[in-house]
């Protein structure tokens, strides 16, 4: 059994401590960004060009060596290349493949269409992943706009019955609005929370989610929807790269408002030593040090190891994104 399967078991129990909570990378940039998702070759050469694909996966193998990762999203074309190469033989991370890519996640070079209401759309062939992997996610925007969150319902459904034929788990991710009708901010935290909930009302056990991926809308929005039933598990995505403090304070808060699995993507993959980041994920949510003195311990990392910080210390221990203010421990 994986470690993912022993922590869902453990949680679903009733059994949670920090050290059940799951980690997640998502190394699936190619889905949105395209060529240049994968990051720069050199953080101060822009004229560097990006990191192609054999480095990438060599970096996706990096962190799946690493034995911090309980899941490894990607592609399904570098899912299938790492499978196999056998990066996962003979280790506890459990791959798992991008199942759908909606309009709004979509961002190449020069593109406005992610400013367009999200539309359902999807590449992946359940039937040809189920042979090198059994575990996807789906992701789902609304936007109170009633035609184009009723087709990314209908959408869903296909998906869900889809992946019962082909014994094939999925979990469940909810962004909040790209293009939101008649939403004031204030109301988007619990806007989204009801629509996860109206979603899967009438999906069966068979067919639900091994659990959720949502933004950190604060402590209240966590809570309320964490607390609300036991049987969904609740985790939080990274969103955009931030600073180094913003990251922490993001495990740390989300963990103690209710979340139990955290799939971070942009936070990992632009950081100045990957290696090094997470290997402080776990000591902050198990609450060994705190999210200030990790920053402090990762750039102590970077000096010992002549690695150029893209921030000075003090503006990477500054907190720049406005639901992590305030939190009340």
């Amino acid at each position: 059994m994986k470690s993912l399967d022993k922590k869902l078991q453990a949680i679903k129990a009733g059994k949670y401590t920090p050290k059940q909570f799951i980690l997640a990378d998502a190394k699936d940039p190619d889905h949105a960004f395209g060529l240049f998702g994968n990051g720069p070759l050199d953080f101060d050469n822009p004229e560097a060009g990006y990191r192609a694909k054999p480095r990438f996966l060599s970096d996706i193998k990096a962190i799946i060596k690493q034995k911090q990762m309980d899941i490894m999203l990607a592609s399904v074309s570098n899912i299938e290349t790492l499978t196999l190469e056998g990066a996962f033989a003979k280790t506890q991370v459990t791959p798992a493949i991008r199942a759908n890519d909606t309009t709004d996640i979509w961002h190449p070079r020069g593109s406005t269409y992610a400013r367009e209401p999200s539309r359902p759309f999807r590449t992946a062939n359940l039937s040809h992943v189920r042979k090198f992997c059994d575990l996807g996610l789906y992701s789902v925007t609304f936007n109170n706009i009633l035609d184009r969150d009723y087709t990314s319902l209908e959408a869903y459904s296909a998906f869900r019955e889809d992946a019962v034929k082909n014994k094939f788990r999925h979990f469940l991710e909810v962004f909040n609005p790209n293009a939101a009708n008649g939403l004031s901010p204030e109301q988007i935290p619990a806007f989204v929370n009801d629509c996860i909930l109206r979603a899967l009302a009438g999906v069966a056990r068979i067919e639900r989610p091994t659990f959720l991926k949502i933004p950190f809308n604060g402590r209240r929005a966590m809570e309320e929807l964490a607390g609300h039933d036991s049987s969904l598990v609740v985790g939080i995505l990274g969103g955009s790269a931030g600073t180094t403090r913003d990251c922490f304070e993001l495990l740390s808060q989300g963990e103690k408002s209710g979340a139990r699995v955290a799939l971070f993507g942009r936070k990992i993959n632009l950081a100045e030593s990957p290696l090094d980041l997470v290997a402080l994920f776990r000591p902050v949510i198990e609450s060994a040090i705190t999210p200030e003195e990790a920053v402090r311990a990762y750039h102590a990392e970077l000096k010992k190891k002549k690695v150029k910080p893209k921030r000075p210390l003090a503006d990477d221990l500054m907190i720049t994104e406005s639901v992590l203010e305030g939190f009340k421990k």
